[in-house]
């Protein structure tokens, strides 16, 4: 193989992975009334169907991270797809809800594995710079191009072959990925924070020593997250006052709390508090939240107004948001070059006011008697220039002054603040398009389209706060490595 296209193959590789795991949540969410109609379940079971995947996968994305980096990030990766191959056959055999709700939870395990290690991967075949922007626009591709892939494959495999084949589509992708990864993906070098310290704290550049691990930090971190991610996900359905929504949180937070007095004492902490104390590290966090705090749920709520109000099928409804990928595709590869012109800085701040006014004026457009080209089609072009630019600069952002042995908790740290962001975005908008729309009696398309408006502004609200907190002075950008004692694995 050609040294020039070793990187090219990783990155198919990465990048495939990626359009997969996006792409899974929109096939099984396409899928979810052909599951009850045959396994009888009711639209309470169906929802978890969904959101056991999204629990796991959000609590295990920085215990992934950091496992890369204790273990290889193309070992965790491997792992991460056998497991997801696994889980996904356990799927598609489900006799019952139960089983297929167990099956999604150990999805999600597989899928925090893989995403962490393939971002991790990212960043160590990529250095910072002009190759590193072009390998994330790709990714940022993908990440577009999956939804409306998902939902289009979803509706035709659940017509022809049933909803079964959906699952056993994720088995022979990973499969595929799975046995090319060992030729193109690199074993990565040894995690340099595990070697023997010498009596300065410093890593020596002896042989490695043994593999130490913060055990109690992970179980709580974890615990936690999932937690917070079972309270997110349940509050849109049983209230957000609802005790067990609020014990869910409680829970969560306090085990946050416990995990941060943890690394403060932890010899070798899984998320050392010296990383988490870089301005530019969390506020570049909060930026990639705050993104996928607008963005996700702007895919759901246009894909139900298409069905729901202006009457589309499933397949169609999906198909409506092939716009905005193709804009996608196009621009993500060219976002790097538009940072070097701009600077990080400005072209993250355009992409968060592209959100803003393009959420805001789909919010504006839609209508009860409207029409996809007078209602979605334009704004959706403009967020289709949004995404890759506020994914591309906050996943930069987000991982530019990260060392080789912090690849892993860097690439998790970012994916955990997307995907919480996520998470918390759905349950939000979600639950202001129930609550509007419950306010006026029974539901007519008119008040269904208002429950839509009302959410979608509120989502260009998270988008306009993003603006503003992006277009502040100093952004983040790469710097000189911090002093030896801020890395990963050191004591002091």
């Amino acid at each position: 193989m050609k040294a020039a296209a070793a990187p090219r193959g990783a990155l198919a590789v990465l990048a495939a992975t990626q359009l997969l795991l996006i792409m899974d949540t929109a096939i099984v969410n396409v899928a979810l009334p052909s599951v009850g109609a045959e396994l009888g379940s009711g639209s309470a079971e169906l929802s978890w169907v969904a959101n056991a995947y999204l629990i796991t996968f959000g609590g295990l994305l920085l215990l992934g991270g950091r496992a890369g980096d204790l273990l290889g990030h193309r070992r965790l990766f491997l792992a991460g797809l056998v497991l997801l191959a696994t889980a996904s056959a356990a799927g598609g055999l489900a006799p019952n809800p139960a089983a297929l709700v167990a099956a999604r939870a150990a999805q999600g395990i597989g899928a925090a594995l893989a995403a962490a290690a393939a971002f991790a991967l990212l960043l160590v075949l990529f250095p910072d710079g002009p190759a590193r922007h072009k390998a994330l626009g790709v990714f940022a591709a993908m990440g577009g191009l999956g939804g409306v892939l998902g939902t289009a494959l979803g509706g035709v495999l659940t017509d022809t072959l049933g909803w079964r084949s959906t699952f056993w589509l994720n088995v022979a992708a990973a499969a595929v990925l799975a046995a090319l990864a060992p030729r193109l993906l690199p074993p990565g070098p040894p995690d340099l924070a595990l070697r023997p310290t010498g009596p300065t704290g410093a890593g020596s550049a002896g042989p490695a020593g043994p593999r130490r691990f913060d055990l109690l930090g992970a179980v709580t971190v974890t615990a936690g997250l999932g937690l917070v991610a079972y309270a997110l996900v349940g509050g849109g359905e049983r209230g957000w006052t609802a005790p067990v929504t609020l014990a869910a949180g409680a829970g969560g937070a306090g085990l946050l709390g416990v995990f941060a007095a943890v690394e403060r004492r932890a010899a070798v902490p899984l998320v050392p508090p010296a990383v988490l104390r870089r301005p530019a590290l969390r506020r570049a966090n909060l930026l990639a939240a705050l993104a996928q705090t607008a963005l996700f749920p702007m895919f759901f709520l246009v894909s139900l107004y298409l069905q729901d109000v202006l009457g589309a099928t499933p397949l169609g409804g999906g198909l409506g948001l092939l716009p905005l990928s193709l804009v996608v595709v196009a621009v993500a590869p060219q976002t790097g070059r538009i940072v070097r012109r701009l600077g990080l800085a400005r072209t993250m701040t355009a992409g968060f006011l592209l959100l803003t006014a393009g959420t805001a004026w789909l919010a504006l457009a839609l209508r009860a008697d409207g029409t996809f080209a007078t209602t979605v089609l334009a704004p959706s072009l403009i967020l289709g220039v949004a995404l890759p630019l506020v994914v591309v600069t906050t996943n930069v952002a987000a991982t530019a002054d990260a060392a080789p042995e912090e690849t892993g908790l860097s690439s998790a740290l970012v994916n955990t603040s997307q995907q919480f962001g996520s998470v918390l975005g759905l349950a939000v908008l979600v639950a202001v398009a129930t609550a509007v729309t419950g306010t006026t009696g029974t539901p007519t398309p008119a008040t269904v389209t208002g429950g839509f408006q009302a959410a979608l502004l509120v989502g260009a609200a998270f988008a306009a706060v993003a603006a503003l907190l992006s277009a502040r002075p100093r952004q983040p950008a790469p710097a000189t490595a911090p002093p030896r004692q801020e890395r990963v694995g050191d004591p002091r």
